[in-house]
């Protein structure tokens, strides 16, 4: 059986863009990849990101927000930036990871009643933007 990918995923404050983005990875790619997520400055996970997942039947309660240095001799092959402040100010991935962008809209910035909110929480990764 081949070696599973290593896949890191980091945004910021790691409670919605990269968390949902490794759920979304992790779903379908079954036992192929190993996917974490972090964040530069982590906080704690949306309640909304986690309704979210739940919608699409994907559990995620349960998880926490990493920080970045906890990966740093963490070899990945794949390093997935999920928004513009993090592409920015991360230039060290650590191993030979390729890096990508995909920057998911940022959905903690909708303004709204709580369907607007929850719905733009759902749509995060539906179109990322190149």
């Amino acid at each position: 059986m081949p070696e599973k990918l290593q896949v890191l995923i980091l945004c910021t404050a790691n409670y919605a863009r990269s968390q949902k983005g490794e759920r979304l990875l992790r779903h379908p790619a079954g036992n192929r990849v190993d996917v974490v997520n972090a964040g530069r400055d982590p906080t704690s996970v949306k309640l909304l990101a986690i309704e979210a997942l739940q919608e699409r039947g994907i559990d995620m309660s349960g998880h926490v927000s990493d920080l970045r240095s906890q990966y740093l001799d963490r070899k990945f092959d794949f390093a997935i930036t999920a928004c513009y402040n993090v592409a920015e100010s991360c230039p060290v991935i650590p191993g030979r990871a390729k890096r990508i962008h995909w920057s998911f809209p940022f959905p903690a910035a909708v303004e709204g009643d709580e369907n607007a909110r929850v719905e733009s929480f759902i749509s995060v990764g539906d179109g990322a933007e190149e």
